[in-house]
Parts: C-alpha cells; structure tokens; sequence
C-alpha cells in the first residue's frame, strides 16, 4: 500500500487505463497544457499526446456531444467537466443522449463514457461552483454514477468505470482531492460497481454518509463513542447506481436505527431516496424514525461563515443520532 493524495490516484487509474487499453482517451477544457483544473490530468498530455489527451472549447454540451459520439465508435473517452454546476448545460447529451441511447438502438450501440466532475462546498466558490447534484443523475436510467470518499475507492471505481460499457457519472468532492489514503499499488486495483463500505462497525445506530459525509460521518461516530458511549455502524454506499441497499439493510436490521447524510439539498435528494427505500424495505426492524441531515435549501453562500453552516459538519450528525436514540 502506498499514501497517495485522491487527485494522484485518480491520477493512477487514468495513466493505468490509457497504458492497458488505447482506446481510453481523454477530453476537457485545460486537461492538456494546464494539467487539468485539479490537476487530475497532470502530466498525461507529455505521456500520451494531442492524439489521446484533448483540451477543449469551453462548451460542456460540445465536449459531451463529442464524448458520447466517440464512445458509440468504439472509444472509451473520460470527459472532465470543470465542475458539477457546468453539468446542467450538457444534460441534453447525458441524459437524453448517453443514458438512453443503448436502450433506443436495441442493444446495438454501447456508450462507454465516463464524465468526471468534482462537486462540493468548502472552497468559497459560490452558488455556481458549490452544488451536489448526485440526485439529478441518480434519477436517470441507463447511468450509473459512483461517488468514492477515499483515495482508494477513487482509484479503483475510476477503473472500473472506463472498463464499464454503460455511461458513467463520476462525482469527485472537491474538498477530497488533496486528502491522503492508502491505496494498493496493484496496477489491476478495481473496485466493483454496487458494493458498499462498512467504515466502521457498530451496533446502535447505521449512519450512510454520501460522498464526503461518509467522512464526517466517521468523525461523529468517534464522538458518540467517546462522549456518549455508543457503537454507530458507518456505510459508505460509494456508488449510487447500482446502489448496494443489502448491506445497509443488513446494518439496521443489526442497529434498529438509521440516520443518512449527505450534502444535496433536502427535497429530492439522495438522503430522501434511500430514507423511503430503507422505511419500505426496513420497516419491521425501525425503533425510531429515518433521521436525515443534508444541505441546507438554499443557493450555496461565498461567505466563509454562511457557507460553513450551509453544509453538515460532524454535531448535526451527532445530534441526529442521538435523536433517534433519544428512548434508550
């Protein structure tokens, strides 16, 4: 194992890709001589060349028109899109284009293109670069979309997302990007499609953080357990479509309580997605209500402070927590 930032194992997966297969290409605005926005693409435009590492027009729509094109002819292009936000011009050519075209040809065509775009509040971006917007492509059939926390699920999903012939969202949390981890040095290190993380192992309450919460609900467990003497089991769902419920069944069936965190806004989001799927399926097993923390429902404030409380942070989770323990 060796200790790499998440934007160097991205990093790795990308080179790893493009050496494996040559059809893996790359296309983005700044990828080439500016080695990318995060510098995810630092130095594969010197390894590879013009050919398969592409800057482009600043045009969303352009680049994944261009993206889903050359994946229908048998290419395997990464398209990187700034940010989340820059998604909502291209979402003609994913949603109506990318996710649906196999089904429409009959099975005849495949798209296999990933569209990596970071997201995320923490850097004073404003409402136009700040937004989580797993739950717009998590709606949508024909994607699959994978949101890893980790360096190493961001490396090995990244893999198994180019190797995929289905469409694939790839969400990166800004805030991440600098964060170390252990990640395998095997240059075959893929992590499969719909297999949760079990973070941290517990007993009195199940605890799915999204994305970056999957951390700061990591940070909450410690704290009900040092401060409160309570065992909570974290999940990390780590992809969304196909989203892995069995584990998180599994965990509350164990714990009897569930609290799901996430960044998003309230209404539509992911938390509110997997709180009906886990009141359907869970129902028997619940001892207090599906607690949610998210984002607060406004645009995302460029003030330091009003971002700051515009996001969750361990204490709300901790709150949360508690409130579904609150009778024990």
């Amino acid at each position: 194992m060796a200790s790499v930032r998440y934007r160097e194992a991205l990093n790795q997966a990308l080179r790893e890709e493009m050496h494996r297969d040559e059809a893996v290409m790359l296309m983005g605005e700044d990828i080439g001589v500016f080695n990318g926005a995060f510098k995810v693409t630092q130095g594969l435009l010197e390894e590879f060349g013009e050919r398969r590492v592409r800057d482009t027009p600043i045009s969303e729509n352009t680049i994944v028109g261009m993206g889903v094109g050359a994946a229908m002819t048998g290419l395997r292009p990464v398209v990187e899109l700034m940010t989340v936000n820059f998604s909502l011009l291209a979402l003609d050519q994913i949603v109506n284009h990318a996710a649906h075209i196999r089904y429409m040809f009959g099975g005849q065509v495949k798209v296999p293109l990933v569209v990596r775009m970071p997201q995320g509040a923490g850097h004073q971006l404003g409402p136009t670069h700040s937004h989580c917007f797993e739950a717009i492509y998590l709606h949508v059939p024909g994607l699959l979309v994978a949101a890893p926390s980790t360096a190493a699920d961001a490396k090995g999903l990244l893999k198994a997302a180019i190797r995929d012939d289905n469409p694939v969202i790839f969400i990166e949390h800004e805030y991440l990007y600098g964060r170390r981890g252990e990640v395998p040095e095997d240059d075959d290190h893929v992590q499969r499609f719909g297999e949760a993380a079990i973070r941290r192992e517990g007993s009195d309450v199940t605890i799915v953080g999204v994305s970056r919460m999957a951390l700061t609900a990591e940070q909450a467990a410690e704290t009900l357990a040092d401060e409160h003497d309570l065992a909570a089991e974290v999940l990390d769902p780590r992809t969304l479509r196909p989203l892995d419920l069995d584990t998180i069944l599994q965990s509350v069936h164990k714990t009897n309580r569930c609290v799901i965190v996430e960044e998003g806004w309230p209404h539509g989001g992911v938390g509110a997605n997997l709180a009906a799927l886990v009141q359907e399926q869970a129902f028997d097993y619940l001892d207090a209500p599906v607690a949610r923390v998210t984002g607060a429902d406004v645009p995302m404030p460029y003030s330091k402070p009003l971002e700051e409380i515009a996001y969750p942070h361990a204490p709300q989770i901790v709150q949360a927590a508690l409130a579904t323990l609150r009778d024990v």
